[in-house]
C-alpha cells in the first residue's frame, strides 16, 4: 500500500507540475517546463552547499534504541567554513551561516523513499528558489537552488515544503536553523561565537522502542499533532551550562501545531532583540513571549551577577483560547501528550563560571522604516485571507490549494505594497456556502485527502466579493488559533482588532511583538490583523498558508501571483 501511495503521489506531483506549468507558462525555469536540475553558468555563486535527505538512525532518547529520523546532510563545496556547521549525533540539519550579499547555490538532493523540497523559511528568493511544492522532486533526483542572499541579519529556518508530506517530513527531522549577518548587526557587537547560540524548541512523541510516533487520525490533523516529550536543538531535558554574561539565543518554534508562552520560572521579564528574520529598531521587553510554529524571536538573555550554580528555567507558561471551544483544552489529552497551553519546562541554564566580560545591551538596534497605511496602494480594499474550519476541512478565502489556480484578488503586481486583512470568517462553513454560493470545491475533492494536488478549472471572484462578504467570527465553536505564514518578502503588523475575541485572550495578548518585520503571524480566535506586504523583486507564486502544518497539509494554503 505505502508503495502504491509513493507511486501515486509521484504521479500526482508531475501531474500537478505539468498543468501548472501550462496554467502559468513562463514561471518554471529555463521555459523547459521541467525541474531546475544544473547549475547556472552565468550565476557566480559565493558559496555552494549539497544538502541531502536521507533516512538515518539518531540516539534522541538517553536511554534504549536509536531513533528512525529523516535528515539533512551537508557538505559545504565552496565558501567559507562557518557557512556550515554541522550539529553533532543530532537529527536537525547543520545551521546555514549567509552573509547578506552573498550568492548561494544549493545543490539538494533526495534520498528519501518519497518526493520532497526545501523551502527557505524567512529568506526573500525567486519563485524557483523557495520550495513552491510544484518543484518537489523525486526520490533520486536533484534541485538546485540559486539566489542571492538580500535579508537582513537576523533568523531563518529552513524545512521541506512537499504538500501533503510536509508535516510529516518535518516531524521526522526535515528541519534546521539559518543565519544571516550584515553590517549593521556587526557594527553592534551583540555576543557571538559560543555566546550566540540556537535554540529550537519541537515536541515529539515516541513509543516504548524510541520510535517517533506521528498520528493521522482525522481530529488529531484537525487540531494540529501534539506531542509529549519536549526537545530543544534536537534532545529532551535541555540544559546549558552559561557564564554570568549576556547571550543571544535564536528560537525557534519548529514543532507541528504547538503554540508557546515563553517566560522565565522566577517572574522576570524577557528580553527580545530580534523577530522573524530581522534584528528590531530597538529591544522590546515582554513579561512572557508567544510563539507560534514558523516563528522565530532572537532573546537577550543575561545572567549577570546571577551566582555560580544558581539554575534558571525557561518555561512555556499557562494560556487558553487557542483551542475549539468543543475542545477545551485541547485534544491532546487523547493520546496522553502535553495539553496546548499547559504549563512545561523547555530548558535548564545553569551559571557554571563566574565573568564581568559581557557585552551591554544596546539602546537601538538596527535603522528600521515603519509601513503605514499612507504606503499600500489599497487602503480601502484589502487582500483578504479568511480563515474558516468547515468540518474536517480547513480553508483559506474558502478554498483549499491546488497547484494550478490563483483566486482574482491573488493577481498582484509586481513592486506594490499591499495592506492585508487576517480574520476568522464567521461560523463552520466556507465563504461560498456561508454566503448562499454553491461552492465551486466537488464532493470529491472535499473527501480526498490528495485534494491539493487536484487539478481544477482556474477559479474566479472578484476582490469585492472576497474581501467584503466574508464576515468575521465572533469566537465560534470551531475558531482556534492559526499561525498565518507568508512567503516572499516579510510584512509588518498594522493593528491588532480584538473586539470580539475571546475573554482568555488576556491570557496571551502581552505576549505578541509586532514591531518588527514579521513573516508568520498568530491570529487568536475572533482577531483580526491588518499587515502590510510589499511584493517586490520577484515575480512568480509565492504562498501563504497556516503554518499549523497538519492544516498546510489538508489544503489551508493558497498562493499570490505577482506579475
Amino acid at each position: 500500500m505505502a508503495s502504491i501511495n509513493s507511486a501515486r503521489r509521484q504521479f500526482l506531483q508531475q501531474s500537478a507540475l505539468s498543468l501548472a506549468a501550462a496554467t502559468f507558462p513562463g514561471l518554471l525555469l529555463a521555459n523547459t517546463g521541467s525541474l531546475k536540475r544544473v547549475a547556472s553558468l552565468g550565476f557566480n555563486a559565493d558559496v555552494e552547499i549539497e544538502i541531502t535527505a536521507e533516512s538515518q538512525q539518531v540516539a534522541i532518547l538517553a536511554k534504549g534504541p536509536a531513533t528512525q529520523v529523516q535528515k539533512y546532510t551537508a557538505k559545504l563545496l565552496k565558501g567559507p567554513s562557518q557557512a556550515l556547521r554541522e550539529l553533532p549525533n543530532n537529527y536537525l540539519g547543520p545551521i546555514l551561516s549567509f552573509q547578506q550579499g552573498q550568492k548561494v547555490r544549493i545543490f539538494f538532493k533526495n534520498s528519501l523513499n518519497e518526493s520532497s523540497i526545501i523551502h527557505w523559511h524567512g529568506l526573500h528568493v525567486p519563485q524557483h528558489s523557495d520550495g513552491h511544492p510544484m518543484y518537489s522532486i523525486n526520490p533520486g533526483e536533484q534541485y538546485v537552488y540559486e539566489f542571492e542572499v538580500m535579508n537582513r541579519a537576523g533568523t531563518s529556518f529552513y524545512h521541506s515544503h512537499s504538500h501533503n508530506l510536509t508535516a510529516e517530513q518535518v516531524y521526522r527531522g526535515l528541519g534546521g536553523l539559518i543565519t544571516v549577518s550584515d553590517s549593521d548587526e556587526q557594527r553592534l557587537e551583540l555576543p557571538a561565537g559560543e555566546f550566540d547560540l540556537p535554540l529550537v524548541i519541537q515536541d515529539r512523541r515516541f513509543n516504548v522502542n524510541n520510535q517517533l510516533q506521528y498520528v493521522h487520525g482525522m481530529h488529531e490533523r484537525m487540531q494540529g499533532f501534539l506531542g509529549d516529550t519536549i526537545l530543544v536543538n534536537g534532545k529532551p531535558d535541555a540544559l546549558f551550562q552559561v557564564k554570568s554574561r549576556a547571550y543571544r539565543f535564536r528560537a525557534v518554534n519548529a514543532s507541528n501545531s504547538r503554540i508557546f508562552k515563553l517566560g522565565w520560572d522566577d517572574g522576570v521579564p524577557l528580553t527580545a532583540i530580534g523577530t522573524d528574520g530581522c534584528l528590531l529598531a530597538k529591544p522590546e521587553t515582554r513579561p512572557y513571549i508567544m510563539l507560534a510554529p514558523g516563528e522565530r524571536v532572537e532573546l537577550w538573555l543575561d545572567f549577570s551577577g546571577r551566582a555560580v550554580g544558581s539554575n534558571l528555567v525557561l518555561y512555556s507558561l499557562p494560556f487558553s483560547g487557542t483551542q475549539p471551544g468543543m475542545m477545551g483544552g485541547g485534544m491532546g489529552m487523547m493520546h496522553n501528550t502535553l495539553t496546548q497551553g499547559g504549563k512545561f519546562a523547555i530548558a535548564t541554564f545553569k551559571v557554571t563560571e563566574k565573568t564581568s566580560d559581557s557585552p551591554r545591551l544596546p539602546e537601538t538596534l538596527v535603522p528600521f522604516q515603519r509601513l503605514s497605511a499612507n504606503d499600500v496602494d489599497n487602503p480601502s480594499n484589502p487582500l483578504p485571507i479568511a480563515i474558516s474550519m468547515q468540518p474536517m476541512r480547513p480553508l483559506l478565502n474558502g478554498k483549499s490549494f491546488a497547484m494550478d489556480k490563483v483566486l482574482d484578488f491573488e493577481h498582484v503586481k509586481l513592486g506594490s505594497i499591499k495592506k492585508i486583512r487576517i480574520f476568522h470568517e464567521h461560523g463552520m462553513m466556507g465563504g461560498d456556502m456561508q454566503h448562499g454560493r454553491k461552492s465551486e470545491s466537488s464532493a470529491e475533492d472535499r473527501e480526498s485527502p490528495m485534494r491539493g494536488m487536484r487539478m481544477k478549472k482556474p477559479e474566479s471572484r472578484s476582490e469585492h466579493d472576497s474581501g467584503r462578504n466574508m464576515g468575521m467570527g465572533g469566537g465560534g465553536m470551531m475558531e482556534m488559533a492559526h499561525p498565518i505564514h507568508l512567503h516572499g518578502q516579510q510584512f509588518q503588523v498594522l493593528r491588532r482588532v480584538t473586539e470580539n475575541v475571546r475573554a482568555n485572550y488576556a491570557s496571551v495578548k502581552d505576549g505578541f511583538i509586532d514591531t518588527g518585520w514579521k513573516d508568520t503571524v498568530l491570529v487568536m480566535p475572533g482577531e483580526e490583523l491588518e499587515i502590510i506586504k510589499p511584493f517586490q523583486d520577484f515575480k512568480g507564486l509565492f504562498l501563504y498558508h497556516c503554518h499549523n502544518l497538519e492544516h498546510e497539509d489538508l489544503g489551508m494554503m493558497r498562493q499570490y501571483l505577482v506579475e
